[in-house]
Formats: C-alpha cells, sequence, structure tokens
C-alpha cells in the first residue's frame, strides 16, 4: 500500500479522491442548506385581519399583500404576523407568540401590543437577545416621557418665546 501511494498513479488517485470529496462537502454545505434557507424564507406566518386567526403560508414569485385567507373563504386579508419573544416581565421566551401589528393593515393605525405580554409589537419586530431590553408595555408606551434635564414638577414654568429669547 505503501508503494502504491508513493508512486505517481498512488498520489493522482489520492488527489482525485480528495477532490471529491471537498466537492460533495461543497455540495452538502452550499447546495442544501441554501434550498433549505431559502423555502424557510418563503414559508412564513400569516394572520387573517378579519378573525385574528393565524395560518401558514408560502409566498410565491408575483404574490402580493395581503395574502387569500383560508379563515375568510380566500379573500385577501391575511397579512405577515410578526413574532413576539417576550413576558409580561420582560423576559425573553424560546417560542414567539404571533401578532399582527395593524399598521400593516391601516397606515393610520395606532400602535399594535401583543395579546399575551402587552409589550409593543411593530413592523419587522426585532428578535431579542441576550442583552436586549424589553420594549414597551402599554402603560409604559402611553406614559409620558420626559426629556433628561427637564424639569419635572408640575408648578415648573411653561416654556414662552420670552424664556426662549425670542
Amino acid at each position: 500500500m505503501r508503494d502504491f501511494f508513493n508512486s505517481d498513479k498512488g498520489r493522482y488517485t489520492l488527489l482525485a479522491v480528495g477532490a471529491v470529496g471537498v466537492l460533495v462537502l461543497a455540495w452538502l454545505a452550499f447546495g442544501y442548506l441554501s434550498e433549505d434557507n431559502a423555502s424557510r424564507s418563503a414559508d412564513r406566518v400569516f394572520i387573517d385581519a378579519r378573525t385574528g386567526e393565524q395560518f401558514g403560508y408560502v409566498i410565491a414569485k408575483g404574490d402580493t399583500i395581503p395574502v387569500p385567507s383560508p379563515h375568510s373563504n380566500g379573500e385577501r386579508v391575511g397579512y405577515e404576523a410578526e413574532p413576539c419573544y417576550w413576558t409580561a416581565d420582560g423576559k425573553i421566551k424560546d417560542d414567539p407568540t404571533w401578532v399582527l401589528p395593524m399598521v400593516k393593515v391601516d397606515e393610520k393605525a395606532g400602535p399594535t401590543f401583543c395579546p399575551e405580554c402587552g409589550r409593543l409589537v411593530r413592523p419587522l419586530n426585532p428578535i431579542p437577545v441576550a442583552d436586549s431590553k424589553p420594549p414597551p408595555t402599554q402603560a409604559e408606551y402611553k406614559a409620558p416621557r420626559t426629556t433628561p434635564g427637564a424639569p419635572t414638577s408640575p408648578e415648573a414654568p411653561e416654556d414662552t418665546r420670552e424664556q426662549r429669547g425670542g
């Protein structure tokens, strides 16, 4: 065996076997995975805007939003849902709650809050990482916002033209 691999014929055989191995690994890594990623990116969760029920839908070339909903006799009332990975106490959970931000249905709609945790959900809702700050609850969202260094007392004088120098 050693004599064979020390010969030119043995070296070429070893080189050919190595090349085939590299090609097989490349096919497995790039060919197989890219098809899987493509199918996963097309298979999404939608919510029927009329009934609130969720359903899976595989997006095909030429599809438009809204998509036909099986819960409304095929009417085009299906909008892509957003995942909410939060709990009411601000912790990250593994399995998302799927929420339809109503601004996707009506651009004049107000903010949407997750029915499970009560936190803000928006289009392209980010997936949290370990040090993410949870989105606000409905109460936190509606609370008055203050500017750092601004007076917080209700007796604080109003900002007038004279105070601003104009």
